[in-house]
């Protein structure tokens, strides 16, 4: 029922700055929290970034500071500016969808972010 489109991934590198999107459809009226998680290969897929439909955001430690969420919802589009990149950003970057506090309920494809050193 709902849909999450991501874009803006690519290859940046360290100490650089990439924008991800995330375009919503379907019915996100339901939707209360968006997301950001990350899986890195071999790594457990980890959260990165949540927002509310308030506009209150938590940030996972590891990129507090760096990174910066954000909600449009005239535009039904949720973005991750992502600041100072290091290696360890590497991986990709999955959009999320929660009708509330939980697992999310909807995932997007996923976009690959490299950060080279």
């Amino acid at each position: 029922q709902v849909q999450l489109v991501e874009s803006g991934g690519g290859l940046v590198q360290a100490g650089g700055s990439l924008r991800l999107s995330c375009v919503a459809s379907g019915s996100i009226f339901s939707i209360n929290v968006m997301g950001w998680y990350r899986q890195a290969p071999g790594k457990q897929r980890e959260l990165v970034a949540t927002i509310t439909s308030r506009g209150g955001a938590n940030y996972a430690d590891s990129v507090k500071g760096r990174f910066t969420i954000s909600r449009d919802n005239a535009k039904n589009t949720v973005y991750l500016h992502m600041d100072s990149l290091k290696p360890e950003d590497t991986a990709v970057y999955y959009c999320t969808a929660a009708y509330w506090l939980g697992p999310p309920d909807y995932w997007g494809q996923g976009t690959q972010v490299t950060v080279s050193s």
